[in-house]
């Protein structure tokens, strides 16, 4: 059904088993079941056996060799988050319910956010949450840093910065690069060579006076992770994004501390890789179920076993087209 989202139940079960006659494994008193009777089966099916499939299979797919994939030796990856638009049922309406005509997202329609961890050379969605459309992406961010390795670079958008999920994230082992906004401060502790800094990154609820006392005592003192996190920053301008704004200013931070290591350079194109999880989402939103539709669920738990199914087949299309890449020594992102 996600991969034939023009089709009815009916006509989706004929496709699936339309190969089976010139197999010989067709029985001739067998019957494509009708809509009733496959709506019927999803509903005893229920959610749960999808999430805990996709959570079983679905796994780094790029390997050492694997172009586009990786930053030396750690694996380039990105959480970002979209929305999906359900069908405006009562049921559906309160359990996930919908924008404010002044969002982003404004929608006629009921709304679930989903937040995924991807791959971001091969496009592929290694975890996910979802809950309704009023529910921080910060939220559920948390509930991915289960998935993180230390062999993994995780890139993140400013929106997704807070410092209890930075430091969460950080403990994972994972490193990190993520922008953050303008109102974060990032007091200078040291130059180094390539033009990033070191900074401290603060809990929110720290005093002034104790925030000045660990800028004072520099990058060496003591300090404690209830209170703040020793970060690397870099900051570059991107000029004239689009004709209606003016330079685009870019603050990252990272848990790589040196530049020996990493260079500023290195990070700034690592992040904007980031910008691949957006044809990961257009992928799954607009070129798999097609623009401007809606899921078929009418309720709450056919509509996450919707998600579910939907994330599963995307992640199995793009995995195929990894190892279809590998073989022919191309960077995944050249295949559509």
């Amino acid at each position: 059904m996600c991969l034939f989202y023009d089709d009815d139940y009916e006509e989706v079960m004929r496709k699936l088993v339309g190969a089976l006659q010139s197999m010989r494994s067709w029985s001739d008193d067998w019957q494509v079941p009708t809509t009733s009777a496959i709506t019927q089966a999803r509903q005893r099916l229920g959610s749960e056996p999808l999430r805990e499939l996709f959570y079983r299979v679905a796994v780094p797919v790029a390997g050492h060799g694997t172009k586009g994939a990786w930053l030396g030796s750690r694996r380039l990856m990105a959480i970002d988050g979209f929305v999906v638009d359900v069908p405006d049922t009562p049921d559906n309406a309160e359990q996930f319910g919908k924008s404010h005509s002044d969002s982003p997202y404004s929608s006629a329609f009921p709304q679930v956010r989903v937040v995924g961890l991807g791959e971001c050379g091969t496009h592929a969605l290694v975890d996910a949450a979802m809950d309704g459309i009023g529910t921080d992406e910060k939220k559920l961010a948390q509930q991915l840093l289960d998935s993180l390795a230390e062999d993994m670079l995780v890139t993140a958008d400013r929106y997704f910065y807070s410092y209890p999920l930075w430091r969460d994230a950080a403990a994972t082992g994972a490193d990190l690069l993520w922008r953050v906004q303008s109102t974060i401060p990032l007091p200078a502790l040291q130059t180094l060579p390539d033009g990033s800094y070191l900074s401290l990154v603060f809990h929110p609820r720290l005093a002034k006076h104790h925030r000045q006392a660990l800028i004072e005592n520099g990058p060496s003192g003591a300090i404690h992770p209830t209170q703040a996190t020793l970060v690397r920053a870099l900051e570059y301008d991107i000029p004239n994004r689009d004709a209606n704004t003016r330079n685009d200013t870019i603050r990252l931070i990272t848990t790589i501390l040196d530049p020996e290591d990493t260079t500023a350079i290195e990070l700034a194109t690592a992040y904007h890789q980031r910008w691949e999880q957006e044809g990961l989402i257009a992928e799954i939103k607009t070129r798999q179920r097609g623009p401007g539709r809606i899921l078929r669920s009418r309720s709450p738990e056919m509509v996450r076993q919707e998600i579910w199914a939907l994330l599963l087949t995307h992640y199995s299309i793009r995995h195929l087209m990894t190892r279809a890449a590998d073989q022919a020594d191309l960077d995944p992102d050249q295949l559509s």
